[in-house]
C-alpha cells in the first residue's frame, strides 16, 4: 500500500466511529419531565390535543411531559409565559396556531405566532348547534330568527377571536345579521352554556361539541365546512354553504409551538418525531375521526403555509367588528386578498 493509501485508509478508520457519535450528540434526550401550557381550562379541544401530544412524546422520548392549564386573556397570558421561559425546550405551549397569530392587535398582551416554531396536529370545523330541547331544526330557521331579532339571540363561545367567535363573525359579517356574544373561559365551558339553556346558540368546533351532539344534548344545525360533517356515533351535519354560499373558510387548527431560540437539537428531535410518529398515531386518528377533525400533522414550513390564511382572515374579520386595539397591518398582515 503506498503513502497515498496508507493516509485515505486511516482517515477512514478515524472517522467512521465518529459518525454515529455526531449523530447521536444532535438528538435531544430530555433529561427532565417536558411541561405543556395550555391556556384555557382542561376540557377544550387545545387541551385534549395536548394531552395526545403528551402521550405520544412520552413513548417516543421516554421522558414524562406535564400538561398544565393556565388560561386568561383568551389565551394570550398562557402563550406570553411559555415565550419568556427559560429557553431549553422544556416549556411548549398546547394552542390553536391562529389565535397566536392575531394577540397582537387583540389585547395588551403582546406575543406573536413568528416567536415560535410551529407543530401542527389537527384541523378542526366549527358547527353551529342549539340546545336539544331549542324550537329550531336546521339552520335556515335558525338565520331568519337571527336576522327578525337584531343583538338579541345569544351566542356562547370561549372569547374575543377564538375559534367560536370567528365562526360566528364570519356568518354574521357575510349575511349582515347581529348577535349578543357571551363570552366563557374555554371552549368546554361555552359548550354546557347551551347545553343548559343559557346560551341560544353555540358555534364552537366540532370537537368541543362532539360528545354533546352524540348524548343528544345538542342540535347541530350546520358545519361550517365546504361539504357536510361526519362525527362518530351521531352522522352527517350539513354543510352551511346550504345557505351561505360564500361564507369565507373559518377552520381552526390546533397543535405544540416551541419557543424560537431553544436548541437546534430540539427543533430537529421533534420535527423528525413528529413526521415519523405522530402522523402515524392511531390514538390522533380515532380521536379525530370521533370529533370530525382532520388529522393535519404538519411541521416548520409547512405548519406555517397551513395556519396563515386563517390568521390573515381572522384579523381582518376581528377589525371589522371593531374588536381589534389596531390594524392587523400593523403586525404584518395585509389585507385580505392582497
Amino acid at each position: 500500500m503506498n503513502t497515498l493509501n496508507r493516509r485515505v485508509a486511516l482517515a477512514l478508520l478515524v472517522a467512521a466511529p465518529l459518525a454515529p457519535l455526531a449523530a447521536h450528540a444532535q438528538e435531544w434526550k430530555p433529561d427532565r419531565a417536558v411541561t405543556i401550557v395550555v391556556p384555557f381550562p382542561p376540557g377544550g379541544t387545545a387541551d385534549q390535543v395536548a394531552r395526545l401530544v403528551a402521550v405520544e412524546m412520552e413513548k417516543s422520548l421516554g421522558q414524562r411531559f406535564v400538561v398544565t392549564n393556565q388560561p386568561g386573556a383568551t389565551g394570550a397570558i398562557g402563550a406570553r409565559a411559555v415565550r419568556d421561559a427559560p429557553k431549553d425546550g422544556y416549556t411548549w405551549l398546547g394552542t390553536a396556531h391562529r389565535l397566536v397569530g392575531t394577540y397582537g392587535i387583540m389585547g395588551d398582551v403582546k406575543v406573536g405566532l413568528d416567536e415560535f416554531h410551529q407543530f401542527l396536529a389537527i384541523t378542526n370545523v366549527p358547527v353551529i348547534s342549539v340546545a336539544a330541547n331549542s324550537p329550531y331544526n336546521d339552520f335556515g330557521a335558525l338565520l331568519a330568527a337571527l336576522k327578525d331579532k337584531p343583538g338579541q339571540l345569544t351566542v356562547g363561545t370561549a372569547g374575543p377571536a377564538t375559534s367560536g367567535h370567528f365562526a360566528m363573525e364570519a356568518v354574521a359579517q357575510t349575511v349582515n345579521i347581529k348577535y349578543r356574544h357571551v363570552t366563557y373561559q374555554g371552549g368546554a365551558p361555552a359548550v354546557l352554556s347551551t347545553v343548559s339553556g343559557e346560551t341560544i346558540i353555540n358555534a364552537e368546533l366540532a370537537s368541543d361539541q362532539a360528545e354533546m351532539i352524540r348524548a343528544k344534548r345538542l342540535k347541530p344545525l350546520a358545519a361550517l365546512s365546504n361539504a357536510p360533517l361526519e362525527i362518530k356515533g351521531h352522522g352527517s351535519i350539513p354543510s352551511i354553504k346550504q345557505w351561505i354560499p360564500n361564507l369565507p373558510a373559518v377552520t381552526t387548527q390546533f397543535g405544540i409551538l416551541i419557543p424560537k431560540g431553544v436548541p437546534q437539537n430540539v427543533v430537529d428531535t421533534v420535527t423528525k418525531l413528529w413526521n415519523e410518529k405522530m402522523a402515524k398515531s392511531p390514538q390522533l386518528a380515532t380521536w379525530a375521526e370521533e370529533r370530525g377533525a382532520l388529522m393535519t400533522v404538519l411541521a416548520g414550513k409547512a405548519a406555517e403555509d397551513a395556519v396563515n390564511p386563517t390568521v390573515v382572515s381572522s384579523a381582518w374579520m376581528m377589525h371589522a367588528a371593531g374588536l381589534t386595539k389596531a390594524s392587523p397591518e400593523t403586525i404584518g398582515i395585509p389585507p385580505l386578498g392582497r
